[in-house]
């Protein structure tokens, strides 16, 4: 009878053991889980920064690249020659070129700085967790 009553209480303090472990496990879980879930909404929050930083300067580019082609027109209209106009437009055309090709380039780099800055949210995230 004694080893029975010692068995039984070898079970109880291993079950005790398991169901401590069991929730220790489970309180893990919801940590993750609950920084998993402020990790994705910071990098949504980049990722919104982002677009609108995207927006914001698009528009401005717009803005600007309609200004110089109405200040072309203007000069066109007031040409006295053909050359003159040829001028006009062929220095149009090149500004055109680089200004686009420079905000271009500029736009990239935005993109890349926003997915790099949500990533990191993340990243920094899950590096408590391996």
């Amino acid at each position: 009878m004694p080893e029975a009553k010692s068995m039984a209480e070898e079970a109880n303090r291993m079950g005790r053991e398991v169901q401590e472990q069991a929730q220790r496990v489970g309180r893990e879980f919801q940590n993750a889980a609950g920084q998993g879930f402020d990790a994705a909404s910071r990098s949504l929050s980049e990722v919104n920064r982002g677009f609108q930083a995207l927006a914001a300067e698009m528009t401005e580019y717009s803005k600007k690249a309609f200004d110089d082609a109405i200040r072309t027109w203007e000069l066109l209209i007031g040409v006295k020659s053909l050359e003159q106009a040829i001028q006009i437009q062929s220095e149009y055309a090149k500004r055109v070129y680089e200004t686009h090709m420079a905000e271009l380039s500029k736009l990239g780099e935005m993109c890349v700085g926003m997915v790099r800055d949500a990533s990191k949210q993340v990243e920094e995230s899950s590096k408590k967790f391996r």
